[in-house]
């Protein structure tokens, strides 16, 4: 290998331009040229002697498919080595086609295969090295994509990312927002985006967060005159900087483009090289009345924020009722409860004493998920049965928890089956998961049978907003039962074409593949029920004004009406694999794969490796999709690494928890301390275990699976005579019986399968490996994470003894960063504490130390004294560690864990 390409730790320069699609508003579209000033000061743009000579991002939009270029070229002048760091954020609904590097006068370019041959053709268990490609969860709606290369001295790389999706019609329009942050002024940066629809664009708007008002106006460009819409942003150096002296970028926030098409006709249907693509978003039609119930979790784990932010959105919404809709509230805890148990009319005063209902309850036991479901849709049917008026309106079940089923009926397959067989296609469920501890497949798949969705609401400070948002998206009906009809003999492949409801400023989009020779006797009826009559509409294609567009727009828009079937048949085939299985899920697995490959897509399916960028062990990076609602792991680092493995870690937390304040922690580290985090108390519990160096005591042990984490203690000698002796964890044994996985963890080592002679890794190594369905994460001299499939997500700290350590020897710390897929009958000194429980602190008082408070705890029907003091959590940190107030529980944590201590002494790691 060129020794320009070598692998060692230098430097980072990272290039970052962000890419995120969000709902946001519109506000006209203002034209012309910018006055900007000429006036130009000299200014130094590299770091460290790298420059970002260019960096644009280029989007087309050809009919609501979108097609991106991110181009970014850097120089190193330095007289060495520097390493770069090519780093964007992508869309979650994206599909990555293409990725390129040029450096050094060599191409590397990506090629998209299925990922068992990748897997197959790489199968070290882990890889080192610093060369790597990464895509990965981040924030909300994004995925973050990383690639490292090391340059040699004068020399310069370009990177190119292409990636594809279709962009969804939101309350009106539709949004492309890209986030910008280079990190340091670049000599030529540019955001172009073109748009070409069909049917005209009736607006058309672009803003930038990080830009003052006048400067806005005078630096981006916006146009749109019939089908063609421009947006350009393009700034000078000077434009750039935060100030006219300084060195840094103001290129830091939101660049937001929205627009609309006009509806003069009741649908588009276009036609290019075999394929249609039909949009549906009639105008002009009355708003149907509805039939709404909200069914809402009320368990212990929903106070604090939650509760709060979950009234003022339902205060809200009930405010915003119409005054011919009909609604009811049904209220879940370990009982379930309705506020009429009926429909009423949203007259004013039923609404008052609604909103009244909704400020006065309170919080109660456990989650009765199946049993508040239940009650909901009853209430629904009930309607549907006893009321013939009502029966003509639309009806909607919404219903919001923020943790998995424990009360009632918890098994479940079992729920999913009640809820379908209850509902039978009349009417959506919307399933919203509040936080991080909900399992979000479990509500999309009970979403899915029952023509609805599910959205996450993240644990921030706009969860409000969020439900509010949502609901404004379903709160205006216009059709139901809606049908798109094509004749049978004329399609050979078609995409989701019956929809139970049509909503104000959405838009249903069908796409197919037309027969051979059927062209001329293709066409679209549209059937439907709106406000006190059927709809009816039959769609042609119009063959002039096609060939008028391919004229206008050629190639691009016949690849762009293909490409725009292949995705949305991809995604579709994604989602319904989530609720099969067996024989059923591995056709539509193959379908989706085959289809994948065909358009050169990157999927959950399919791996993208980089030919060419190869480390010294001849091994290319490998680029992965995360699963669907993989969330931020910024526990993980800026790591280097490449990513074989079919899974990514277990969803954990939104952006704003992962970045954990220090008390927000679950693990045990030093001599042994437990800190138990109990997120519904916003506080945390601690105790010691006071055992012999070479006791083994179990940590986490899941019956259910099998699962299991123990760790062995050490000791570490008294440094004065009378001092008693401490005890660390030295060996940790980490096991997965379900799927053959074991990893022993030591200070030194870290062995995989160490009974069947797996390989050995140290602790200089950065690697990844994957073995079924577990990931590992080794980040040098730091820590590891450990990631189950439908388990938990775990950390290992790292501890070396450095020069003054009241420490002699090197130990290990051992964290929870994700549990809430662990069965309820976890166990062990941590699992007992996965799942919520109560406690009760009162009588704080001084204690016998006159610096610190006791106080009286009741937990588990024990009455204990406790001490408020203060404790390490290493996690983040592992030299200097972050301060933790916890309530300390004495005795070895007698009366907080279940039976005594001695009862979780196992004899061996394994």
């Amino acid at each position: 290998m060129d020794g320009t390409m070598g692998l060692r730790a230098l430097l980072c320069v990272y290039l970052a331009s962000l890419l995120v699609l969000q709902a946001m508003p519109t506000q006209g579209s203002p034209t012309g040229r910018p006055k900007v000033s000429k006036k130009r000061q000299t200014v130094d743009t590299a770091v460290d002697g790298v420059t970002i000579r260019s960096l644009k991002v280029n989007c087309k939009v050809t009919s609501r498919f979108a097609h991106y270029v991110i181009t970014s070229q850097v120089v190193n002048s330095a007289n060495e080595a520097k390493e770069v760091a090519f780093d964007v954020e992508i869309p979650k609904t994206a599909f990555i086609s293409d990725f390129a590097i040029t450096a050094d006068g060599n191409a590397f370019i990506g090629d998209i295969k299925d990922k068992v041959s990748a897997w197959k053709q790489y199968r070290k268990a882990a890889i080192s090295g610093e060369n790597a490609g990464l895509v990965r969860a981040s924030g909300r709606t994004m995925e973050q994509f990383t690639i490292h290369l090391t340059i040699g001295p004068r020399s310069k790389a370009t990177f190119r990312l292409t990636y594809e999706e279709v962009l969804k019609r939101k309350l009106k329009q539709y949004d492309i927002v890209i986030k910008v942050k280079p990190k340091q002024l670049v000599h030529h940066f540019e955001i172009d985006v073109d748009i070409f629809e069909p049917q005209g664009i009736s607006k058309l708007d672009a803003q930038a967060s990080f830009l003052p008002k006048e400067l806005e106006s005078q630096l981006i460009k916006k146009s749109f005159s019939g089908k063609q819409g421009r947006v350009l942003f393009r700034p000078t150096v000077g434009q750039q900087q935060s100030c006219p002296t300084c060195s840094t970028s103001l290129l830091n926030g939101d660049f937001k483009v929205t627009y609309d098409v006009n509806r003069d006709q009741l649908c588009e249907l276009l036609v290019a090289n075999n394929h249609f693509a039909h949009f549906f978003a009639p105008q002009n039609l009355t708003n149907l009345n509805k039939n709404v119930v909200f069914v809402i979790d009320i368990s212990t784990s929903m106070e604090g924020q939650k509760v709060k932010q979950t009234k003022e959105a339902l205060l809200k919404i009930l405010g915003d009722m119409r005054p011919g809709d009909y609604f009811d509230l049904v209220l879940f805890g370990s009982e379930v409860q309705s506020w009429r148990d009926s429909l009423v009319k949203a007259t004013p005063a039923n609404l008052r004493a609604a909103q009244d209902f909704v400020r006065r309850f309170f919080l109660a036991g456990a989650t009765n998920l199946n049993g508040g479901l239940l009650r909901g849709i009853e209430i629904l049917n009930q309607a549907h049965g006893s009321l013939p008026e009502l029966s003509n309106h639309a009806s909607v079940l919404i219903m919001l928890t923020d943790g998995e089923p424990t009360e009632g009926v918890t098994d479940r397959a079992q729920i999913l089956k009640n809820v379908h067989n209850a509902i039978r296609g009349r009417f959506p469920l919307y399933n919203l998961g509040f936080g991080h501890n909900v399992d979000l497949n479990f509500l999309e798949i009970m979403s899915m049978e029952n023509n609805g969705r599910a959205q996450r609401i993240y644990e921030d400070h706009d969860a409000t907003q969020q439900l509010q948002g949502f609901y404004d998206q379903v709160a205006s009906p216009l059709l139901v039962d809606v049908e798109l009809l094509y004749p049978q003999d004329t399609v050979s492949a078609l995409t989701q074409h019956r929809h139970k409801q049509y909503y104000e400023g959405s838009e249903i989009m069908v796409a197919g593949r037309i027969a051979d020779h059927k062209l001329g006797s293709f066409k679209a009826d549209v059937l439907a029920r709106g406000e006190g009559q059927e709809f009816k509409a039959t769609c042609l294609v119009d063959e002039e004004e096609m060939k008028k567009l391919l004229q206008e727009r050629g190639h691009m828009l016949e690849n762009h009406v293909e490409r725009l079937w292949a995705y949305l048949t991809i995604q579709e085939l994604l989602a319904k694999r989530m609720k099969l299985q067996g024989k059923e899920k591995a056709e539509v697995t193959a379908k989706a794969l085959q289809m994948s490959l065909a358009y050169q897509f990157v999927t959950p399916l399919t791996s993208m490796t980089i030919r060419g960028m190869a480390d010294e062990d001849g091994l290319e990076p490998v680029i992965d999709k995360p699963p669907e609602d993989s969330l931020p792991l910024e526990m993980l680092g800026n790591r280097k690494m490449f990513m074989l493995s079919t899974l990514q870690p277990s969803p954990t937390r939104s952006s704003s928890n992962i970045q954990q304040l220090p008390n927000q922690v679950t693990g045990v580290d030093t001599d042994p301390h437990f800190l138990i985090h109990v997120p519904q108390k916003e506080d945390t519990l601690c105790f010691n275990i006071n055992e012999e160096p070479g006791v083994v005591l179990s940590l986490v042990q899941d019956p259910d699976t099998g699962f299991s984490v123990n760790g062995q203690l050490i000791g570490n000698k008294a440094s004065s005579p009378g001092q008693q002796e401490g005890t660390y964890f030295g060996r940790l044994g980490i096991v997965n019986p379900a799927t053959g996985f074991q990893l022993e963890v030591t200070p030194q080592n870290i062995t995989l399968n160490p009974g069947s002679g797996g390989p050995v890794f140290s602790w200089r190594d950065q690697a990844s490996l994957r073995q079924h369905k577990v990931v590992v994460t080794i980040n040098r001299r730091r820590n590891l994470v450990v990631s189950v499939e439908d388990g938990g997500t775990f950390e290992v700290v790292l501890h070396r003894v450095w020069k003054g350590s009241s420490v002699h020897q090197d130990f290990l710390g051992f964290y929870v960063l994700d549990s809430h897929r662990m069965s309820a009958r976890t166990h062990g000194l941590l699992g007992q504490f996965f799942h919520p429980f109560d406690y009760k602190v009162s009588d704080p008082h001084p204690g016998s130390d006159p610096t610190k408070t006791d106080a009286t705890m009741v937990v588990k029907s024990h009455q204990l004294t406790v001490t408020r003091g203060l404790q390490k959590d290493y996690s983040k940190d592992p030299r200097h560690g972050a301060e933790v107030t916890c309530w300390f529980v004495h005795n070895n944590g007698a009366g907080l864990i279940d039976g005594v201590y001695t009862d979780y002494i196992v004899p061996d790691i394994f």
